[in-house]
């Protein structure tokens, strides 16, 4: 069977909302600190996890209706592929500087990878153009400036000794996210149409 038919089938589509939505309801739980003493002009940049995967909500819902939302598959696919990423690796950064992580650390290394590999799972549905590719750069790019110029990104006090190469990371995290995102689903598409 195509992976692609399993992977748009209604119940699978079902299940996957579920978790998602599940996910992201945990996620504004878990920023729920932090969101309470972040000034209002940038509370919507805080929770980039959870905004990812509403992002992704978005287009499972669509894909559940039989119809696509661009412009938020080109969302969901850098931010879910950045912030799962990110996540992951910022928490192997604690254990490595501790030398141990909590159970709910390991919740979120495993969950946030997943959050990654989903966003990319779904690459041959999206309909994505370069605009709608442009508009989730800008958005990743400017997440980037709030999290480290106004010190908005998740708090990991552990590691607050390594904030300028965390930020440097993170540039390149975004770009990366968007580049894969131009060759899965823009690129390779035009070179498909092509041939």
């Amino acid at each position: 069977m195509n992976f692609t038919l399993i992977l748009t089938n209604r119940k699978v589509l079902f299940i996957l909302l579920a978790v998602n939505i599940i996910g992201t309801l945990y996620g504004f739980i878990w920023y729920g600190g932090q969101l309470s003493v972040t000034p209002n002009k940038y509370l919507i940049f805080v929770p980039d996890s959870p905004t990812a995967s509403l992002f992704f909500v978005f287009v499972l819902i669509a894909l559940f209706l039989k119809t696509n939302l661009p412009l938020f598959e080109a969302l969901a696919i850098v931010t879910l592929m950045k912030y799962g990423i990110w996540a992951v690796v910022m928490n192997l950064l604690v254990l490595i500087e501790i030398g141990y992580l909590d159970w709910s650390s390991y919740m979120l290394i495993f969950s946030h990878g997943a959050m990654a590999i989903q966003g990319l799972l779904y690459k041959n549905s999206y309909k994505i153009k370069g605009w709608h590719l442009v508009v989730a750069a800008i958005w990743t790019l400017h997440n980037d400036v709030i999290d480290n110029l106004f010190k908005m990104m998740p708090r990991y006090s552990v590691l607050d000794n390594y904030i300028p190469q965390i930020g440097y990371f993170t540039f390149w995290l975004s770009v990366f996210s968007i580049s894969i995102t131009y060759v899965l689903c823009i690129r390779r598409k035009k070179a498909i149409s092509e041939i």
